[in-house]
């Protein structure tokens, strides 16, 4: 999984953002699982994209479409 690449410090700092509450290590651990899996799914569909253009690069709008595709948002939010 590729979330063991992102360091934990970056994690926690988003979640303090949010928020100016204590941060649990393994609520950090969790988003940070979360932030790879989305990642991982948003660059293969990137690739994918980038591939059926016929391009050899990943372009910011490959990224951005990918990423409106694969995004689920919470069932909440249209209340």
């Amino acid at each position: 999984m590729m979330a063991e690449e992102f360091t934990i410090a970056p994690i926690r700092r988003l979640l303090k953002k949010a928020g100016k509450l204590r941060i649990n290590e393994g609520a950090a651990n969790k988003l940070r699982d979360y932030i790879g899996e989305y990642g991982q799914l948003v660059a293969e569909r990137a690739v994918e994209l980038a591939k059926k253009d016929n391009r050899k690069t990943v372009l910011e709008r490959d990224i951005r479409g990918a990423a409106l595709e694969i995004w689920i948002p919470e069932e909440n939010e249209d209340e």
